[in-house]
């Protein structure tokens, strides 16, 4: 009864089915393990706040990463040059940032943001840095680009003013070196409004998060559908031996193909060439 699973079409179904569904178990879970992931991410850039945590020196947090972000770093030096960051958004409301280089004794300098104000950008509302040496405290970010939430990427600021906070498009602005990252300082200062740490990339629980999810739901049915077409095809298969033994499947039979004449056609008419139907000569005998 079960010999047919060994034909040369049931080993390619059976091929398909002992890859296919091991590899959709193996998406599910990789999905899985990425939503995971984020939640963890998440829980992790979460449960610690800047303000919660100790200091800790500026190099000793570089490069920033998923662990690093948002902690609370300490570095000495002086300020420098001051430039302003429009159109950032903060508790609803448009503004701009007040970023200062700090040169520290490395000979780089980090760019400090100092706080937000409201309104556009406007170098003379801007509060002046403090002079001398100073040591700075503020939550540490990675450094932006084009694609960050918020930056202004449109080009065309006038001078003094900085679209995207990073050492990429810093470089050509200030002649000294720079750190891959930039500090915002938490405690209110000059009346302005201290800018909140973000929460390092992909590590939220946002729709890709909630993609992974989906796909890890979509894996397993893919899995659970090539086993239920493959049990289709066998019961089929099945049913129809079963009625095939029991004589319940309906012959056909062959039929041996006549010529007729085509309608309307006179005999006397037909190519003299051509044999004569049979029972002709007997009819035209009588």
């Amino acid at each position: 009864m079960h010999r047919f699973l060994l034909t040369p079409r049931w080993w390619g179904i059976n091929v398909f089915v002992a890859l296919g569904v091991p590899f959709c178990l193996f998406m599910g879970t990789w999905q899985l393990g990425r939503f995971e992931d984020r939640v963890d991410t998440h829980k992790e850039a979460t449960s610690a706040r800047p303000a919660e945590q100790a200091a800790a020196p500026l190099e000793s947090l570089l490069p920033v990463d998923k662990r690093t972000s948002g902690r609370l770093a300490s570095v000495s030096g002086e300020y420098a040059d001051q430039l302003l960051v429009p159109e950032r958004r903060l508790d609803g409301k448009s503004g701009f940032y007040v970023l200062t280089l700090l040169k520290t004794d490395t000979g780089k300098a980090v760019p400090v943001v100092r706080g937000w104000l409201p309104g556009n950008a406007d170098a003379g509302r801007a509060p002046a840095p403090p002079t001398g040496r100073v040591e700075v405290t503020g939550a540490l970010q990675a450094s932006e680009n084009s694609t960050s939430k918020g930056v202004y990427s449109s080009g065309g600021l006038p001078a003094g003013q900085l679209g995207v906070i990073g050492a990429a498009s810093l470089v050509n602005i200030v002649p000294y070196g720079l750190y891959d990252g930039w500090l915002t300082v938490q405690t209110p200062a000059d009346g302005m409004t201290p800018v909140p740490a973000q929460a390092p990339a992909n590590t939220g629980l946002d729709l890709k998060a909630f993609q992974n999810l989906g796909y890890t739901g979509e894996w397993f049915v893919f899995a659970a559908f090539v086993l239920f077409m493959w049990f289709r095809l066998y019961r089929r298969e099945v049913e129809t031996l079963r009625d095939a033994e029991a004589g319940l499947l309906a012959e056909t039979p062959e039929q041996e193909p006549t010529e007729r004449e085509p309608a309307g056609q006179d005999p006397a008419e037909r190519d003299p060439a051509a044999p004569a139907p049979a029972g002709a000569g007997s009819a035209s005998a009588t």
